[in-house]
């Protein structure tokens, strides 16, 4: 640390205003967002700030600073920092407090529910350089260099969603064909609603597919990586996925996850799934496992399936899926399909692992940029 540099406690360079419990009005006028510790939530046709930065004071999501701007409406459940001008620049101390975003969040208190704990984040260390002109410099320079990043941070976002949208449109091509003969899918396989269990139960322990474990992924090839449910007793053999095995997502309160699946190839470990998923085990010979998953896979088959009632009201049932109609050219056709396919899905793979990678670089580098500014690195 230079010798013209302080470290204090936040307390004592700033004013630490709590939000305003909240009376509902909305009366007409101009109406102004409400935040608070998780974000904003309603609106109303008062505010109490503008262009500050707020911290979650109950409710604390790991995101617990953030700067809003405009005029806003903050609650009891969030608070806001004035800096003390004759000692520190405001815009110095916003940029300090959402660099310890981190450690602020370790501040909280509960387990289900992180609470600030007020007094320890009074005495958070702050350290700063004692000229008021100095620490408009360091922000200077951290704008100009946060604005670098965040254009490069915003080209990877573009181009990862780029090559999302390059393979669901080969998939879409690929499903094109329409002299393809089809088929009902309940008349290639069979349906099985998912375990439904109460965390109180305990005497069996397996592994156990939920909706967590969909994400994007195309198949999962080891089920000992899965989570572990207790059960009063072991399921039936119809609760127990085997290799090869389509689940789907049946139902959740995010619309976007409905209709999502994978393969599953559990292998020799007893693995059985949520009541929120569908299991599909294919008994018919003529249509290709991996072909039906990438074709189920394609939002032009989501956009079908949303459209059918109930499933755009986050709930996929087995009549809904059985009714689904899938194409099916000759075995041969579907196994090439799936060869040109799966070669693209492994170099789409490669490229989003890449701009995931420069996106958290530039998170990293941010971070990094921070600490060297407020050690007097600048």
């Amino acid at each position: 640390m230079k010798k013209d540099w302080e470290i204090k406690k936040l307390n004592e360079v700033c004013e630490i205003e709590c939000g305003t419990r909240v009376v509902r009005k909305v009366d007409g006028g101009t109406i102004f967002p409400v935040y608070g510790g998780g974000g904003a939530t309603f609106k109303m046709d008062t505010y109490n700030r503008e262009n500050c930065l707020i911290v979650s004071r109950f409710a604390m999501s790991e995101k617990c600073t953030r700067f809003v701007e405009g005029k806003f409406f903050l609650n009891d459940s969030g608070l806001s920092l004035r800096a003390n001008e004759n000692v520190i620049y405001q815009k110095y101390l916003e940029t300090v407090i959402l660099g310890k975003n981190d450690e602020i969040y370790s501040l909280g208190r509960g387990a289900a529910q992180k609470n600030l704990d007020m007094a320890r984040f009074r005495e958070l260390k702050i350290s700063y350089p004692k000229s008021l002109e100095e620490q408009k410099r360091i922000v200077k320079i951290l704008d100009e260099k946060f604005a670098q990043l965040e254009s490069l941070k915003a080209a990877s976002q573009t181009n990862l969603q780029n090559v999302k949208d390059l393979f669901q449109s080969q998939l879409t091509k690929a499903f094109s064909n329409t002299t393809w003969e089809k088929k009902r899918l309940g008349d290639c396989g069979t349906f099985k609603n998912g375990m439904n269990f109460a965390a109180t139960d305990s005497g069996y322990t397996i592994r156990s597919l939920g909706v967590g474990d969909f994400k994007d992924r195309y198949s999962i090839d080891d089920t000992e990586t899965l989570s572990e449910i207790s059960l009063k007793a072991a399921p039936s053999e119809d609760y127990l996925l085997h290799d090869g095995d389509i689940v789907f997502v049946r139902s959740n309160g995010n619309k976007e996850l409905v209709g999502r699946c994978l393969l599953v190839y559990p292998k020799n470990v007893p693995t059985t799934y949520s009541g929120f998923c569908i299991r599909f085990r294919k008994d018919f010979d003529l249509l290709d496992a991996d072909f039906l998953l990438h074709f189920m896979k394609a939002e032009s088959s989501r956009k079908i399936l949303n459209g059918k009632e109930g499933a755009n009201i986050s709930n996929l049932n087995q009549k809904i899926l059985g009714d689904f109609e899938v194409p099916l050219p000759l075995l041969p056709e579907q196994k090439l399909i799936v060869k040109e396919l799966d070669a693209l899905s492994e170099k789409v793979r490669q490229l989003q692992e890449i701009y995931t990678k420069q996106i958290a670089n530039c998170d990293e580098l941010k971070q990094a940029l921070l600490q060297k500014a407020f050690e007097g690195e600048f």
